[in-house]
């Protein structure tokens, strides 16, 4: 089954979509998943939704970087959301000097001497991508690298935005074919095809009520927050395999760092 090209979803909508799996399990952003859930199931977009999204603190500093970089106002224009999210276009636009000069600011007085580890990272060819900020910004790959593999692997695994396809939908539960991220000792990589339990919805409320069987899906964490057209599918699988090929050819010894 395929789909074509629909309306794009409103980018506070969009943003809440993906948003809600970390917030619901306390990881980043206010205390607000019921909120977040609730106003993603009834397509509300108001200032309260924005509110909310400015305090993601680790994504909102990408916003507004793929924002100026389009000479856009709105860090939550749908093609910004979707660009970090998902991937499109506008990642490949914003400048090696920007992304060092936004890594800088937020991360330079954290991370102390280990700065040029960052440096590094925007002249290698960092995108603003969620992706990246899970391989190298947060410290599991640098743990995969100790030898510490179990949690490290299941946590990034989690973490990243990953596309799936949907094989049976029944209730709030959905069953998805996806390929799980390998650690070989050395690389990042993606296993054979699996199938993989994933939440669409909790207490009758949903993050995206189109979801059914034979729909690719981005997922994060437990649930299938959206799902993606033809176009959008390609983006993410584009923007998986370029992530984990820049993760791989970095020369640094652990490529993450700690940040607080």
């Amino acid at each position: 089954m395929s789909r074509g090209p629909e309306p794009p979803v409103p980018g506070p909508l969009l943003f809440a979509r993906f948003a809600y799996p970390p917030n619901e399990l306390g990881l980043c952003g206010p205390d607000a998943h019921r909120e977040l859930l609730e106003r993603a199931d009834a397509s509300v977009e108001d200032g309260d939704l924005r509110r909310l999204a400015m305090a993601f603190e680790g994504a909102w500093p990408y916003l507004e970087l793929i924002a100026h970089e389009h000479g856009i106002a709105d860090p939550l224009d749908a093609r910004v959301v979707e660009a970090y999210w998902i991937g499109n276009p506008f990642l490949r636009d914003v400048g090696i000097g920007a992304v060092g000069d936004s890594l800088e600011q937020r991360f330079r007085r954290a991370v102390s001497t280990r700065w040029p580890h960052l440096v590094e990272l925007a002249l290698a060819g960092a995108r603003p991508h969620h992706n990246f900020h899970v391989f190298c910004v947060y410290p599991w790959v640098g743990l995969l690298r100790t030898g510490a593999t179990d949690h490290a692997l299941h946590v990034l695994e989690r973490c990243r935005i990953r596309p799936g396809r949907v094989l049976q939908v029944q209730g709030p539960e959905a069953l998805v074919r996806t390929r799980p991220l390998t650690w070989d000792g050395a690389r990042l990589g993606l296993g054979p095809p699996r199938v993989d339990p994933a939440r669409v919805g909790d207490a009758g409320y949903h993050l995206d009520r189109r979801i059914a069987c034979g729909d690719v899906v981005a997922l994060h964490w437990d649930w299938a927050c959206a799902r993606l057209d033809e176009r959008q599918a390609r983006a993410l699988r584009a923007e998986t395999a370029r992530q984990l090929a820049f993760v791989n050819a970095l020369t640094l010894p652990a490529p993450a760092v700690v940040i607080g």
